[in-house]
């Protein structure tokens, strides 16, 4: 073939529509690269963001008021100790007396607890108790402290009474009745039991006192030991004695405490 026949390509002009296809083919990819570049504005990056928008959205722990912290931690201990704690009493339960052999007391009661346990009464009586004291007394020069019973022959029980809950009180060896009028079981006022704990619950032991007004007593403590004198008077609330001593034969008026004299 000659160089006359070979078709000349470079020289072929586009046709109008080749043009306008490469045209909006531009066109599109323009308006791509717009939107692109416009959701990249949008999306702020994490080294953008202002730090105290961010602090005011995640508090931190060091920001948590401490009064607060506080408050829930006594919450929390609160909720402990009403855990472990006494199971709140039913409606109904009251504290009552039963009598006893006097001397026997500490004997019932552990045939009371005994009795509670095995006839499973635990949701019915709840608390027996013995009323005693601490006192101080004084013997043979000698102090010395022995646990007192305040009501000899009596005891107590909280418990909702009923009729298996008497039978298993009144039928508990050692015990002779409940304390009330008639047949039916009186209870204490919450006022008499909150004075009979006061006075277990006190921490003074209380002073036994083995003389009277007018009695003779021998004073063995203090600047007058051995003398020997009457009472005068006696003040419970203070502890305290007055005693008449003899000088030189005239009664003087001393002042001194229960322990400081005893009884001749």
């Amino acid at each position: 073939m000659s160089d006359e026949q070979k078709p000349v390509e470079e020289n072929i002009p586009e046709s109008d529509d080749a043009v306008a296809a490469d045209n909006v083919a531009d066109d599109v990819l323009s308006e791509e690269q717009v939107v692109a570049e416009s959701e990249a504005d949008d999306e702020p990056l994490v080294d953008d963001v202002d730090p105290d928008e961010a602090d005011d959205d995640e508090p931190l722990v060091d920001d948590v008021d401490p009064d607060e912290a506080d408050a829930d931690d006594v919450d929390d201990e609160k909720g402990e100790e009403e855990e472990a704690g006494e199971a709140p009493r039913p409606d109904g339960t009251e504290w009552y007396v039963i009598h006893s052999y006097s001397g026997y007391e500490n004997k019932v009661m552990k045939n009371l607890h005994h009795r509670i346990e095995s006839m499973d009464m635990q949701g019915k009586i709840f608390q027996v108790v013995v009323p005693t004291e601490e006192e101080v007394e004084l013997k043979d020069g000698q102090r010395r402290t022995i646990e007192r019973r305040v009501f000899p022959g009596y005891i107590l029980v909280e418990m909702v009474l009923d009729e298996d809950s008497w039978y298993v009180v009144r039928n508990t060896p050692g015990v002779t009745g409940f304390v009330g009028s008639g047949t039916k079981p009186t209870p204490l006022r919450q006022d008499e039991v909150d004075k009979i704990i006061k006075r277990m619950d006190a921490e003074v032991p209380k002073i036994k006192v083995s003389f009277k007004v007018g009695q003779k007593v021998r004073i063995v403590e203090g600047p007058f030991e051995d003398f020997m004198g009457t009472v005068d008077e006696i003040d419970l609330e203070r502890a305290r004695v007055r005693v008449l001593v003899n000088f030189f034969g005239r009664e003087t008026p001393i002042e001194l405490d229960f322990l400081q004299v005893e009884r001749t």
